[in-house]
């Protein structure tokens, strides 16, 4: 559950994980879990603990009633644990040596000292999560996303994990290395280990069987001015959005247009619920009152979104005349802000001022991009092969 900052994404998510979950998981899937639900906070500072009426235990699941954990994590404590776990054993696999510049800079650098190194935090953070989903303990995990800052940045900290390897130890390189150098093995092994995770984290939170995205909202005027920003970004990350919680108790006044601004955001696409939670008459600030917010979320549907069902699709020509079309349904707030550019095999997006790379099919990375439109809803582009690595029909013996 993500939405902006004050739309009340919290309480939401604290009254939906405390909902019955009779439904979860969906008919036919037995997970063999004893509990129902878990709902996971990631700020260290949330207030959930004391409206949820539990000890403050980070790190670890906390019963709230018979059918709901709290987990509480905390970024920063699960950064330096892991990074002094990383150095020791680098160190230890390294002997003191430096194979290569980076690794002894690595080493030296104290657990303390890394809260500043991009993407690392989100990273742990989301194999956390990771973590708790397929514990089999829990029937449905309730991801609570406030209070993490930029929930986009956050959930795409795996790609930009996976791209910052590439280019600092590139793969072929590291296997080639780890091949010529036995000490260098067991290393090559743990970045491909971090790669691997990064990979399997990007497909987790875009997958529409087992994962749904709900965009909590306030009625007022910034809910309603974010709300086609959050959509583009979620479809341009392939996020499965299942529904839009409009949350009538937080913001300011309604407004009168926003009902107007949800139509057309989500009339063409069924997948997509519009729930409201209205204003309770008193603060909710305990878990009796929780109990009294009615919030029941859809489950995934299986159908993916955005960049997660894009097509491609020969429309003219033969070899090297041949003309591919790429396309998906893209939200676009503000055309004037839409960017594109190409980085290897990605492609790369920029919506409304949020950069994402999307990876191109096999057949179109050994294509150049040619035009780019927006039409109809959906990012078009087209593609025709670079003939310096197009591969080439064998040519037919001429007959006598």
């Amino acid at each position: 559950m993500l939405g902006p900052g004050g739309a009340g994404v919290s309480v939401v998510a604290a009254a939906a994980a405390l909902r019955d979950d009779t439904a979860f998981p969906p008919a036919g899937l037995r997970l063999g879990a004893e509990r129902g639900t878990l709902l996971v906070s990631l700020d260290a500072r949330s207030y959930l603990p004391d409206r949820l009426g539990v000890l403050r235990v980070p790190g670890e699941p906390v019963a709230v009633t018979a059918g709901t954990d709290l987990l509480q994590l905390d970024p920063l404590t699960i950064l330096e644990g892991a990074w002094a776990d990383f150095t020791a054993a680098l160190t230890a696999v390294t002997g003191g040596r430096s194979f290569l510049p980076i690794v002894g800079t690595l080493a030296s650098v104290a657990p303390g000292e890394i809260a500043t190194l991009p993407g690392a935090q989100e990273f742990l953070l989301l194999r956390q999560i990771r973590a708790a989903a397929t514990a089999g303990r829990w029937r449905r995990v309730v991801v609570d996303l406030s209070g993490c800052g930029d929930p986009f940045s956050l959930l795409r900290a795996p790609t930009v994990l996976s791209s910052a390897l590439e280019r600092l130890w590139p793969r072929h390189a590291r296997l080639a290395e780890a091949a010529e150098k036995p000490a260098m093995a067991q290393l090559s092994a743990a970045v491909e280990g971090i790669d691997r995770d990064c990979q399997d984290l990007i497909e987790l939170f875009s997958d529409p069987h087992g994962v749904a995205a709900h965009l909590v909202i306030d009625a007022g005027d910034r809910g309603t001015r974010c709300l086609p920003d959050q959509i583009a970004s979620s479809d341009l990350m392939a996020l499965p959005v299942r529904s839009v919680v409009v949350n009538s108790g937080a913001g300011g006044p309604p407004r009168a247009d926003l009902g107007d601004v949800l139509d057309a955001l989500t009339s063409d696409d069924d997948s997509v619920e519009v729930l409201s939670v209205p204003a309770a008459p008193e603060p909710v600030d305990r878990l009796s009152r929780l109990r009294r917010v009615t919030v029941d979320l859809p489950c995934p549907t299986g159908r993916p979104r955005g960049s997660g069902a894009l097509t491609v699709t020969h429309v003219a020509g033969e070899d090297l005349d041949s003309v591919f079309e790429l396309a998906w349904k893209q939200g676009l707030p503000d055309p004037d802000r839409l960017a594109l550019g190409r980085s290897g095999d990605d492609l790369l997006v920029t919506v409304s001022g949020f950069r994402y790379p999307v990876r191109l099919p096999s057949v179109l990375r050994r294509c150049v991009v040619t035009d780019a439109d927006w039409r109809d809803g959906r990012l078009v582009l087209r593609f025709r092969p670079d003939a310096t690595v197009w591969p080439q029909r064998p040519m037919r013996p001429a007959s006598d």
